[in-house]
Parts: C-alpha cells; structure tokens; sequence
C-alpha cells in the first residue's frame, strides 16, 4: 500500500520541488513545503524529517534514515538525488527534470498498457449484461406460453427445472462480470 501511495505522488513532488528549488528556493525551505500535506506518505515522511532536523539532526543523516524507508523506485531516486546535493553540491534542478520526464514516460506507458487490456472489455460485458439475461429470459418464458393441453414438446412439465436454470444463469453472468470487473480494477496501474 505504502510503495502505491508514493507512486501515485512521487511526480508530483518531483514537479513541485523542481518549480520551488528553480525558483531559487533552498532545499531545507522546499521540503518544509512539501511536508506541509497534500503529497499523502510522501508529505508524512518529509514532516518526520522536518522535526527530527529541528531536534538536531543532519540533513545528510536523515535522508540516508529515509532511503530505508522507501519502497517505490522513483521515491528512491529523489531521496537519492537529494542525498547527492546535500553531500557532493550536485546540480538538483536539472537532475529532478531528467527524473520527472522519465517518470512522466513511464506513467504514459503503463497507462497506454492499461487500456490496451481494457480493449474487448466493453464489448464484453455489454454481450454477457445484456444478451445473457435476455436469452435467459426467454428460456424462463417458454414454458408458461406453451399450453399444456397442446404441448408436444414437452417443456410444460419442466417449468421448475427451467426456472432454475435460468436463475442459475443469470447468476453466472452476475458473478462473470463481477470478475472481470475485478480483473480490471487489479491491472489499474494506480496513477
């Protein structure tokens, strides 16, 4: 859950520290902004940080505690590129841009994946939501219109039966679709 949460906002801290810091912003004031919320875990742990450097802590010290902590990659590589400024002066601007445009890429590719799987899906349900409970329908009609004095086919016996089945039916087409409702929203990509 944690490494889906920082998925979901690492871009987004990216693109605010990158506007911030370009802005002429130090780096301690930019992570103060972003611990202020908004950034979900991600504003959680830069608050921790905050506090724990107010205590006295190094900045260097703390975002090494923090790379530990860390589950997705792209959380990883900010920690990492902040660790890079605060210990070698590294050019921080510039590194965050390269890293947000390669996240952006990455996003739009597992988003053009997405819909790819979700290509037939609409089609899909449309013929199991609609055309299964009509031919089932159908199925559970037949024996009350059949007269039983001129039945000569035989189903006016099995009127039960046929209602069974068709209760049956209907269910499976509830519970297939259930699934693939399921199937999809596990292959969300989470963005």
């Amino acid at each position: 859950m944690r490494s889906l949460e920082e998925s979901r906002e690492i871009l987004y801290v990216i693109r605010t520290m990158d506007v911030l810091l370009g802005s002429g912003v130090g780096l301690e004031a930019t992570i103060h902004s972003i611990s202020g919320g908004g950034y979900g875990v991600i504003s959680e742990d830069f608050a921790q940080l905050m506090k724990n450097i107010n205590k006295g802590n190094s900045l260097e010290k703390e975002l090494r505690n923090l790379q530990r902590k860390c589950e997705s990659d792209g959380y990883k590589r900010l920690i990492n590129t902040l660790l890079n400024n605060v210990t070698q002066n590294t050019d921080i601007v510039e590194t965050l841009r390269k890293q947000g445009s390669r996240m952006e890429e990455e996003r739009s590719e597992a988003v053009k994946k997405y819909i790819e799987t979700l290509s037939g899906l609409p089609e899909t349900l449309l013929s199991i939501g609609m055309i299964g409970p009509l031919i089932m329908a159908i199925l559970g009609v037949v024996p009350q219109l059949v007269d039983p004095e001129t039945d000569i086919t035989g189903i006016s016996g099995y009127a039960g039966v046929m209602n069974s089945v068709v209760a049956g039916g209907l269910f499976l087409s509830l519970l297939f679709m259930f699934f693939l409702g399921l199937k999809t929203h596990t292959k969300d990509p989470g963005l």
